[in-house]
Formats: C-alpha cells, sequence, structure tokens
C-alpha cells in the first residue's frame, strides 16, 4: 500500500504512521506501548521485540487510507475486532501490514507479502569480506619508476609543494596529504543551503618513492620503500609516456611496457618472499601435531597464494572465499591492492590524445588482469593550476579542448577503494562522511560518534535525487512518502541523506552513574 500518512495525538503523545512499498512503519515517541486494533489489515510484529504495557485502541483501514483512531477506556477487556499487541524496540515499532483493497468483498484475508524486516537478521543478506583493510580512512598512493612525475602529480592534486627535482630518489620518505573529492550532489546541496561549514569527502594519498630493478632485494633502498607501499590500500600507478632529454630516466630510454614489467616482477617477488615467510612460520608452529580444519584450510591458502604468485599474477585477480580472503588480508600483500594506472604524456600528446604507447600499455594491463587507465599530462596539469581565477582555467581548458583530469583521478581512487558517502544537510553545515561499500546503519552512525552506533535505534533515510525532487524540504519529503525509516539491517547506499535516532544513555560505562535514558536525534549537528 502506498500514500499513508497521517498524524494522531492520542493523551498527548505523537504516534506518526507511513507506508512505503507495502511496509507500514509505526514510530511512537513514547516508551508506553499500545495495544491497537486492526480491521481490514493482516499484521505481524517480529518476534524480538519485548511486550512491556498495554493499552486498547482501534485503527480503521479503507483501502490505502487510515480512516479513523479510536482510543476506549482502560477498563475496557473485550473488543469487537481483532487486537494486535504492538510491540516496541526501544521506543521504535515495526510492523509488517498488507491493507484489504475497498473492491474486496471477500472475508478471506489477503496474502501476506514476503518482504523482509529490515530489523530482522534472517531477511539480511551476507556480505561478504573484501582484500583489503576495512575502515573509512584508507589512502591510495603513487607508485612507479623514478623521475615518472609521481611527485608532481602528488602536488597537483593535494595543492602541496613538495620538492619535485629532476633526479632519481629526489623523494625519499613519504609524503601523506588528502585531496577533495568532487561532488556534484555536494556542490546542490552547498548552494541550496548555504551553510556556515562545508565538508566534502577526502582521498588520502601517500607519495612513495621510485622502485627501481632489484628492489625487493634491497636495490636503491627497496624494502624501505616496498614497505611504504605496504602501509597504503590502493595504488597509483604512475607510467611515464612522454619523451623529454631534460628529464633523465634511470634506464636511460623511456619504454612504458619494460617499466610495467618491472614494477610488476618487484610486487611479486617480495609478494612471494613474504607468504613463503608465513608458510615456514605457520609450519613451524604445528610441526608434530595433527591439523584440524581451521589448520588445513590456512595452510591450503597460503599454498594457493604462493603457486598464484609464481605463476606471476596478482593476488586480487583470484577468486578468494570469505576465510582466505581474513587470512590473506592479516599478510597485507603488495598484489592485493587494487590498483590505477595513471599514463603520464606530453601536453601535446594529451591535448590531441594521441600517443605511441596508450595501445601497447592497454594491451599489457588486459594481458596482466584489467584496470582503469587513465591517460594526463603533469605538464599540462600544472599550466592549468598556475593560473590565477576558475574562469581563467575553464577558458584554457575549451581553448585547448582537454580538460583536466584531476577530478576524475581523485573520484576513481576513492571509488576503487569501495568507498562512498553519505550526506546531513543544514544551514549549520552541509557535510560528506566517508564509509566503505556495504556498511550497515549503526556502524554508518559510528563515523559520526561512536555514541550514536552504541546506543542506534534506528535512521531516517532519503535517496538524494528523491530529497532533490522536493528541493531539499524534509518536510516536503516525508508528505511525499519519500522518507524511509530503516533498521540496523539497512546497508547505506552511495547519496543516502541521514538522520539517526539514538539512545543517548548507551554510552554510559563503568563508574559512571546512569542517566534517565532519552530519545536524540541527530539531524545536521557538527560534532567535533
Amino acid at each position: 500500500s502506498s500514500g499513508i500518512n497521517a498524524e494522531y495525538g492520542v493523551w498527548g503523545k505523537r504516534i506518526v504512521f507511513t507506508s512505503s512499498f507495502s511496509l507500514l512503519f509505526v514510530c511512537v515517541h513514547c516508551l508506553p506501548v499500545m495495544s491497537l486494533s486492526v480491521s481490514k489489515a493482516l499484521a505481524r510484529i517480529d518476534k524480538t521485540f519485548v511486550l512491556r504495557r498495554n493499552f486498547f485502541g482501534s485503527i480503521s483501514l479503507t483501502g490505502n487510507k487510515v480512516t479513523s483512531l479510536s482510543q476506549p477506556s482502560l477498563a475496557q477487556h473485550h473488543h469487537p475486532t481483532p487486537r494486535l499487541n504492538l510491540q516496541y524496540y526501544i521506543g521504535v515499532l515495526y510492523i509488517r501490514t498488507t491493507a484489504t483493497p475497498t473492491n474486496n468483498k471477500s472475508n478471506a484475508p489477503p496474502k501476506q507479502q514476503n518482504n523482509k524486516n529490515p530489523m530482522s537478521k534472517k531477511g539480511e543478506v551476507e556480505i561478504k569480506p573484501t582484500l583489503g583493510r576495512p575502515g573509512n580512512n584508507l589512502k591510495m598512493g603513487i607508485v612507479g619508476m623514478p623521475n615518472v612525475g609521481k611527485s608532481s602529480l602528488f602536488n597537483i592534486l593535494c595543492k602541496m609543494s613538495i620538492p619535485a627535482e629532476n633526479f632519481p630518489f629526489c623523494t625519499i620518505d613519504p609524503n601523506v596529504s588528502r585531496c577533495p573529492v568532487p561532488d556534484e550532489r555536494y556542490d546542490w546541496l552547498c548552494k541550496v543551503h548555504k551553510p556556515a561549514s562545508e565538508v566534502p569527502a577526502f582521498l588520502h594519498i601517500t607519495d612513495i618513492a621510485g622502485l627501481v630493478k632489484g628492489a625487493s632485494t634491497g636495490a636503491g633502498l627497496g624494502n624501505n620503500f616496498l614497505s611504504h607501499i605496504q602501509a597504503v590500500d590502493g595504488v597509483f600507478h604512475m607510467i611515464r609516456a612522454f619523451d623529454d632529454t631534460d628529464v633523465v630516466h634511470v634506464e636511460e630510454t623511456v619504454d612504458p611496457i619494460r617499466d610495467l614489467d618491472i614494477i610488476h616482477a618487484e610486487l611479486i617477488l617480495k609478494d612471494i618472499e613474504w607468504v613463503t615467510r608465513a608458510h615456514e612460520a605457520f609450519n613451524k608452529v604445528l610441526r608434530g601435531k595433527a591439523k584440524d580444519k581451521a589448520a588445513q584450510e590456512h595452510d591450503a591458502c597460503l599454498t594457493k597464494a604462493l603457486e598464484l604468485l609464481n605463476a606471476g599474477k596478482h593476488i586480487r585477480f583470484n577468486d578468494w572465499t570469505g576465510k582466505e580472503i581474513e587470512i590473506l588480508n592479516e599478510l597485507r600483500l603488495l598484489t592485493a591492492k587494487p590498483a590505477i594506472y595513471l599514463v603520464n604524456l606530453s601536453s601535446d600528446d594529451f591535448i590531441r590524445k594521441k600517443n605511441k604507447w596508450l595501445a601497447k600499455i592497454k594491451g599489457w594491463v588486459d594481458e596482466h588482469g584489467g584496470g582503469p587507465i587513465i591517460p594526463l599530462s603533469v605538464a599540462f596539469e600544472k599550466q592549468l593550476l598556475d593560473l590565477p581565477t576558475d574562469a581563467d582555467r575553464l577558458n584554457f581548458e575549451k581553448e585547448k579542448g582537454a580538460p583536466s583530469v584531476i577530478p576524475k583521478i581523485a573520484k576513481t581512487g576513492y571509488h576503487h577503494l569501495q568507498l562512498i558517502h553519505f550526506f546531513t544537510a543544514g544551514s549549520d553545515e552541509v557535510r560528506c562522511w566517508t564509509i566503505q561499500k556495504n556498511t550497515k546503519a549503526p556502524q554508518a552512525a559510528g563515523v559520526i560518534h561512536t555514541d550514536f552506533e552504541n546506543g542506534f535505534i534506528m535512521a531516517e533515510t532519503i535517496a538524494f535525487d528523491d530529497y532533490k525532487e522536493c528541493n531539499a524540504s524534509e518536510v516536503a519529503a516525508k508528505a511525499a512518502g519519500k522518507f524511509r525509516m530503516e533498521g540496523k539491517g539497512y546497508v547505506v547506499q552511495d547519496g543516502d541523506f541521514m538522520n539517526f535516532k539514538f539512545n543517548a544513555g548507551a554510552g554510559l560505562r563503568g563508574g559512571k552513574k546512569k542517566k534517565k535514558k532519552k530519545e536524540c536525534e541527530y539531524k545536521n549537528v557538527y560534532l567535533p
């Protein structure tokens, strides 16, 4: 049913009835739980809820509309229509219901629809773990041979001015910064709300020193540089495809395919070393002991990883089970990290969109598992960045017929780490909150504050497109039935507009005196 949206005052309390996709959610903003009578409707309550107190009343539904709500005396113990005991979970009721059509003359109840309760664990879809470190503070590292433009790109992305000189190993210690992730939705929210504070999503980036042939055995301080790659969560693989006699190359000639082979081989050799060491240590601990099922799976996983690496393949391109992924994540292997290939062209080649190496690089990447390829020109981007105003930059792009790819690089890196964000917006602040894909509502609330996760009650959410359609008005969105009330099992989607309700007393621990529990609502409030 749809279109149900009514508010009734009962004893000074507010009861809200809303409906979406044949689900009727009843939210009672008070602790007493009512026992309501429902006619011409079929409802079922989740068995996990706890019944505390009972009252008596009735709801009448005609087709898709709530026509009346009555509240008889407490002394009335019998009701002429079937009574439904509603139960609450920290002040929130979730009811599954299907209304009887007005033109249905049969007294037989309608069939229940097979909808999943958002608060029920049985209805949740099991989410397979992914390779890599879980979290929302993940980093991309810029990797490549010396003198291919890594530090220059880092400066352009992060608006920094670290040394980027024309000699190998200008960078020794990694440089760490962050760059904003462009989002048209965020820009629209800032334009509409005109907030005092604007906080976009950010991508954390690390500039890593150049790798050379033999880095896995220590050449060119390679062991230190490889450990820097191990500390990041994804890789921007920078490839030089421009000729410039003023910029030296450690291999003396420009050959992107050779450079790709060198980096590819060094990463695999280091992973083989780490997996072999882990495998030997594992077998040493279990020497002379019988292996249980878990030990056998661990041993088989490491053996499988070694076979894959010895075949010249990266860990990330194999199909792993959930348990195998958990084992591999402990090793933080270099070839398990997602990679984006950045091809650094000359300014002229970038503008005319032609280069003799592009087709060969595309063929190499496809042959070695595939991945995003983004051609760019650091020289072109530096010219663009040096212009004084945004209008000058826009005119420069139109004149050259080549737009900047820096926004594309930032967005691709952000999403390649499986990162998304939800919005909170108002006159005080518009903010993007970064989370990983498949994050559920309580954990998303915990990104704002841990108390929100500990005392999570529910989330009010609306998709960005629906929010924009309602002209950024929560009142209009609720009147149109666009706002949804979601429970603990809800997986937050990219671009969701979120309000959270939580139990303020849930964060109290230990010797602190617990205060009376109170339901609070996060609504566009900035927490430092």
